[in-house]
């Protein structure tokens, strides 16, 4: 009798995932198959509106299309949804493309992504979606949190930020500079006006979930304080992380006041020391990251920290309003490409081929 009903119980079991996986399956191609109607939808729009001489004939064609189709289909066709289909004609014209991507992306993802003006920004979001599955709630947190500003990423020439989205979109290849940030918002952490760096390190592992979800994906907790020994001094690592998608250590050294020169010096020493003694096979060379109240952007350009593996920012303890936040970061992506756009042209040729390189390694 025990014999038969756990059969039954196994076999319930086996039948309930099949149900599941069906209608999981089910759901992926209805939602592909709306997708693509829409996007057919806003091809046809748009191909109309191209024959009208006047923004009056674009809006009159909407207007009506969105009054019969609702009147014999029900909701979901106002004027608004109608310029969505449009709007995803025109930003994701490749169909074939569009159609692989259905497979993974909901409609509601669609929506997010084509509300974004800035094409780098919307390629970023949109295969960072597709590799880290991310839903639609955690896509919305993070064009919330302008991600794609704050990365490394969004500082580089337009070549090198093609490149590096081609590579994640046909490898599911992570770059340092999609993951690393600048500045890390760290106001989770709850610290007053005055702190110490200890203050700052135990509130980072008090709240140790969230600053992993600040650091980005796939990173890993490994020590505290780790202690490295030279010639009989002690140095101690801050945190120390690792990066399942980079397979690299990650060295975390905080500082409170503005960067210094010799900060250099010293992350470069714990990433040699790593190097040494910490890295296993298969991994790749360890990178630093120090976080600072404030950088000195001259000195960190002259001192090519880039260049070492080490990656300087800012951490902000209290979020300022988001208009100062967007402004300080664009007036940051603009300086930058204004930076690149002025440098000579074998210079510039240089610079995206050393990207390419660290991209592909």
């Amino acid at each position: 009798m025990s014999k038969e009903i756990v059969t039954s119980t196994e076999l319930f079991g086996e039948i309930q995932t099949l149900i599941t996986q069906a209608k999981q399956q089910t759901a992926v191609a209805v939602n592909a198959s709306l997708t693509m109607m829409y996007w057919q939808i806003g091809q046809r729009i748009n191909q109309e509106l191209l024959k009208g001489e006047r923004a009056e004939y674009g809006k009159q064609i909407v207007a009506n299309l969105s009054q019969q189709l609702t009147q014999t289909f029900g909701k979901g066709w106002s004027a608004r949804n109608i310029a969505y289909m449009m709007q995803l004609n025109e930003q994701f014209p490749e169909q074939q493309i569009l159609h692989s991507l259905c497979a993974k992306l909901s409609w509601s993802h669609f929506r997010q992504l084509i509300s974004l003006k800035d094409s780098l920004a919307r390629e970023f979001y949109t295969q960072m979606c597709v590799t880290e599955t991310w839903s639609v709630r955690t896509l919305s947190e993070r064009i919330d949190s302008m991600l794609f500003e704050r990365t490394a990423l969004s500082k580089k020439p337009a070549e090198t930020i093609k490149l590096e989205l081609q590579q994640l979109a046909e490898h599911k290849q992570v770059s340092p500079n999609m993951l690393f940030k600048d500045p890390y918002v760290l106001d989770f952490l709850g610290l007053n006006d005055h702190y110490l760096e200890k203050d700052l390190e135990d509130a980072i592992l008090r709240e140790l979930e969230q600053f992993l979800l600040e650091l980005g994906s796939g990173f890993s907790f490994i020590a505290r304080q780790k202690r490295i020994q030279l010639d009989g001094d002690d140095f101690y690592i801050d945190l120390l992380f690792y990066n399942r998608q980079l397979r690299r250590l990650v060295a975390i050294d905080l500082k409170l006041g503005k960067f210094k020169p010799h900060y250099k010096g010293q992350m470069e020493l714990y990433l040699r020391w790593l190097d040494k003694h910490e890295r296993q096979a298969g991994e790749q060379a360890p990178l630093g990251i120090i976080l600072c109240a404030q950088k000195n952007q001259e000195q960190i350009e002259l001192l090519e920290m880039d260049e070492v593996g080490i990656h300087v920012a800012e951490y902000l303890a209290v979020l300022p309003k988001r208009e100062i936040l967007h402004q300080r970061l664009q007036d940051a992506i603009n300086t930058a490409k204004n930076r690149y756009n002025s440098l000579p042209l074998d210079s510039r040729s240089s610079e995206c081929s050393q990207s390419d390189l660290d991209s592909k390694k």
